[in-house]
């Protein structure tokens, strides 16, 4: 397939496009900004990028640009970008964030109507995705703007009959991500300390991001289903960093254990996962083939090459 493809410099966008091209499809990869403003792991993943996928710079969802790069034919556009900038603020600015998610939305679908499907990246922290405890709201005003923004796709897709899916991400993780929960344990372990997992008691699904590429690809490929909501290790943060501590102790020369906290502080959903049942139709053969073993290897080399060790 013939795809257009935002939000290309993120960390799970460098795995889809790297999956995307290594099945055979030809990816046009939009970013943002020009090539000379990125730095550190943004750049890395663009540069790995640039191997797979025409980039085109300085180009955003719904902007004159963009609109001009769909006349020349797609078979689907990827929209895995999102307004981000200080997403983890209590003032993170839902109503702007959702102008820009859907911007020229309309134009867009238009476009894609005789010949074109759309996919949506979705989190399942928005509102009313996965399963967990009711109510099933978002957890932030950035969940709360990607609720807002799928509903805006979801009324535009159904007036126009325009293909829609949304390719809903639990917690992802793996080389390439940004500095937090598994990193957090890596630079800790490099001091010679033992990292503390404060939130030991939260029930999440977190998933290899080899995986999940795998996964979107699935999707992308498949019959045409509204919502896919992979899953990976849906289990406690406890049980998953000694999950991780576990796998890195035979792969890293360091001393890899953690320290499970008493957690007094529930301030998101106790429990908050994707259906594991909810991945699509049948088994993608991609995905019957994903080796477990070899994405821990490949996770390990990463912090070894990326963290002095």
């Amino acid at each position: 397939m013939k795809i257009l493809f935002t939000g290309s410099s993120s960390f799970t966008g460098y795995w889809f496009i790297k999956e995307l091209a290594a099945q055979g499809h030809a990816v046009t990869a939009v970013v943002r900004g020009k090539s000379d403003q990125y730095t550190g792991l943004r750049k890395q993943r663009l540069d790995g990028i640039a191997k797979w996928a025409t980039i085109i710079w300085n180009c955003s969802f719904g902007d004159p640009a963009f609109l001009d790069l769909l006349d020349q034919g797609f078979d689907a556009v990827c929209h895995h970008g999102a307004q981000v900038e200080n997403y983890k603020s209590p003032d993170f600015d839902v109503a702007a964030a959702v102008r820009s998610n859907t911007l020229n939305c309309r134009q867009v679908m238009e476009k894609l109507k005789d010949e074109g499907r759309l996919i949506v990246t979705g989190s399942v922290f928005e509102a009313n995705e996965g399963i967990g405890n009711a109510p099933l709201v978002a957890f932030s005003p950035y969940g709360l703007s990607k609720t807002s923004s799928w509903e805006v796709f979801r009324y535009w897709g159904w007036k126009l009959s325009v293909p829609l899916t949304k390719f809903v991400i639990p917690n992802p993780f793996g080389p390439y991500e940004e500095p937090r929960f598994c990193n957090y344990l890596v630079q800790t372990w490099k001091k010679g300390e033992i990292p503390a997992i404060n939130t030991p008691d939260y029930i999440r699904d977190n998933i290899h991001a080899d995986l999940l590429a795998k996964h979107y690809v699935a999707a992308l490929e498949g019959p045409v289903k509204e919502k896919i909501g992979p899953s990976g290790y849906i289990e406690s943060q406890g049980s998953f960093g000694v999950r991780f501590a576990r796998e890195m102790a035979t792969r890293l020369p360091l001393r890899c254990e953690v320290r499970l906290g008493k957690q007094t502080s529930f301030d998101e959903p106790l429990i908050r996962t994707n259906d594991a049942l909810s991945s699509g139709p049948g088994i993608h053969p991609s995905i019957a083939a994903w080796d477990e073993k070899k994405a821990w290897d490949e996770l390990a080399e990463y912090y070894k090459k990326q963290i002095t060790i």
